[in-house]
């Protein structure tokens, strides 16, 4: 037994649930791990081991689980943890992740996306009314440094060369599209809400019946982003006409001004899609995980239409002809 083993076990021995069986969940991107507990009554719970040194922590997903359940998200409930040795026991919201809801059955795509718009649209008017502190504020030269992560660990690996200077011209005149677009007021934004991230819940009521997991980055930012997350998913085709109607939706239910959100929207998703296109180039080269590679040519898709919207004009017409496309061979590249 290792030492992390120990440390685990002595972990459930103290929180009453040594008795209880282990078995391991499909993790994510981070170097988190997860197993489901089983109570020999059949109850159970998760486990999240975030072990120190590893560049994760508990502490912040115990703050926001907290947050969120004071005003009435469903989110795990806090059961045990011990933050200094990374372990942390949740509540378990089962296994109906809205992927394979919809994987199972596509006739509720127009459902469960009405579903998870109006989560946000909730979320976002309870968070503006009860704000959690403490949280970083997404500003444009910050949204702009984060993207640049395409420059560096998508472009430069393809192209084999280093290119700083592109990198500064690229964050300057990015930062200046967001400081003219990314005006709204300023809501908490999940960072990672899309289709796997959220459980169904049916047997619970109305916007309960969304579960939220995987929130421990969440920052202070723009409404558009969350949506921008959930409806240009790097995971699965959104059909345009649902990402219409979500759009939609969510400017009806909040009265946000049509034009400066869309714009925003638009901004957003070029935002979040080149830095995807970074991260996961990242994930396959420095941490072994190459299956991320096969999510890039729906992400370039993403970017490719997000760089139509004439507020990025100025920036599609240098960076497009300087941005490697993911062919085959740009992605053995990346391997």
């Amino acid at each position: 037994m290792t030492d992390r083993d120990s440390q685990i076990v002595a972990f459930l021995h103290r929180a009453g649930r040594g008795n209880w069986s282990r078995a391991p969940l499909a993790g994510d991107a981070s170097a988190r791990r997860y197993e489901r507990l089983t109570s020999p009554d059949g109850r159970s719970m998760i486990l999240m081991d975030a072990p120190p040194g590893s560049g994760e922590t508990i502490r912040p997903f115990v703050r926001i689980a907290n947050y969120l359940r004071s005003l009435d998200v469903s989110a795990p409930a806090i059961l045990s943890e011990d933050a200094d040795n990374g372990l942390l026991l949740t509540e378990d919201l089962g296994d109906q992740r809205f992927y394979e809801v919809l994987e199972q059955d596509p006739s509720q795509e127009k459902q469960l996306y009405a579903l998870a718009t109006d989560f946000l649209v909730q979320l976002h008017k309870a968070s503006d009314a009860t704000p959690l502190s403490g949280l970083e504020t997404l500003g444009p030269r910050g949204m702009a440094e984060m993207s640049s992560l395409v420059i560096e660990r998508y472009c430069d690996a393809i192209t084999g060369s280093a290119n700083p200077d592109m990198k500064a011209r690229f964050e300057n005149q990015f930062e200046d599209i967001l400081r003219d677009t990314v005006k709204e007021s300023m809501v908490f934004v999940h960072r990672d809400f899309h289709v796997q991230n959220l459980m169904y819940l049916p047997e619970r009521n109305g916007l309960a019946q969304v579960g939220v997991i995987d929130f421990q980055d969440a920052l202070i930012g723009h409404p558009a982003y969350d949506l921008v997350s959930l409806l240009q998913d790097a995971r699965r085709d959104v059909p345009a006409a649902i990402e219409a109607q979500m759009i939609n939706r969510y400017l009806q239910a909040t009265g946000l001004d049509d034009s400066g959100f869309r714009s925003a929207y638009a901004v957003i998703g070029v935002q979040r899609n080149l830095r995807i296109l970074g991260v996961f180039a990242r994930l396959s080269q420095d941490f072994g995980k190459p299956q991320y590679l096969e999510l890039m040519p729906r992400v370039w898709t993403h970017v490719l239409n997000g760089l139509e919207h004439p507020a990025l004009a100025p920036l599609a017409q240098w960076l497009l002809p300087k941005l490697p496309a993911p062919t085959p061979e740009n992605l053995e590249k990346l391997r």
